[in-house]
């Protein structure tokens, strides 16, 4: 018997039954002992289009449900090498953004002395502020490979400081980002200006628009971004709206032209070997996509993550 959680298998229980819990694995109220932990923020208090984010974290869950334990592409076996569970979700203040992120902050400070490596469901992207705070204070600033259409680096929206467009923006002047370790890839749509872009490059940040990943494959930039990122920390987020909307479109601020469900994973899989620190998958509203597979792209992109992180073995 495995001294490790292992994801309930679909010859014990049918896919259909079992926990609600990220790849069914086995749920505990704390992450002391775990070496990584899936967290759930079910929030979209500040979101600026469709709602609807709330509900990422639970479908996310039960997509995953066919998400089975050792990686045949990468051969990646996260369950033989490090202990794991589904430790719920954050309790925000649904009707207080600013508190909210105080919240969050407060818990994920928990979760990292634990000496735990948090990986979230989300949720919209405001979240990843405050998670950021917290991994600043534990490690410093932190190389980001942020995986978005939008560069969300907005001063305000509304004449508010927190919102889903605006963490990027905040984390940097917090001096939470290690600006030379930045690199924000699959930024497209339309913009109010020329320049919307440029305040990203003038702190440092390496910007790879979706066009310049249009019909290539990424493993030649994420070579690139291992030379950058180098052996420092690592935080990973991933919008959702990243994706073209004709495999992810259950989102609130959906572009077309977007990376391809493979270039995603090429992207998560090329930070093997880096110090990644943790991770997060935002901005899945599954109002929008009643066949499920948005948020089966979020689940799989999780659990590419915690097959990238230190300390996985991999089996030939």
């Amino acid at each position: 018997m495995s001294e490790f959680n292992q994801p309930l298998g679909g010859n014990e229980m049918p896919r259909f039954g079992g926990p609600a819990t990220m790849m069914r694995l086995p749920t505990q109220d704390s992450p002391a002992g775990l070496d990584a932990a899936f967290i759930g923020i079910p929030m979209d208090i500040g979101t600026s289009n469709r709602p609807g984010t709330r509900m990422g974290p639970r479908q996310i869950r039960d997509e995953s449900r066919m998400l089975r334990p050792y990686n045949m592409a990468t051969h990646a076996a996260p369950f033989d090498s490090l202990q794991v569970a589904d430790i719920g979700d954050v309790p925000i203040n649904t009707f207080h953004l600013p508190k909210s992120v105080d919240i969050i902050s407060r818990y994920y400070d928990d979760v990292l002395a634990h000496g735990c490596t948090p990986l979230t469901l989300g949720g919209e992207h405001t979240l990843t502020l405050p998670v950021l705070r917290a991994m600043a204070k534990k490690h410093g600033p932190v190389g980001l490979i942020h995986v978005d259409a939008h560069a969300d680096i907005n001063d305000h929206m509304f004449g508010e400081p927190l919102a889903h467009g605006t963490p990027i923006r905040r984390a940097q002047e917090e001096g939470l980002l290690d600006s030379r370790r930045v690199v924000q890839i699959g930024l497209r749509g339309t913009g109010y200006a020329a320049d919307d872009f440029d305040w990203c490059r003038e702190q440092g940040f390496r910007v790879v628009t979706a066009e310049q990943c249009w019909y290539r494959s990424l493993e030649p930039l994420m070579k690139e971004v291992r030379e950058q990122m180098g052996d420092g920390p690592v935080y990973i987020t991933f919008d959702i709206d990243s994706l073209d909307p004709s495999v992810a479109p259950g989102t609130g601020t959906v572009e077309m032209g977007g990376l391809m469900a493979s270039q995603g994973l090429e992207i998560v899989r090329g930070a093997w070997g880096l110090n990644i620190v943790g991770g997060d998958l935002v901005e899945v509203a599954p109002p929008y996509d009643t066949s499920g597979n948005t948020a089966l792209m979020g689940a799989s992109l999780l659990y590419e993550m915690l097959c990238v992180l230190p300390g996985v073995a991999r089996r030939d």
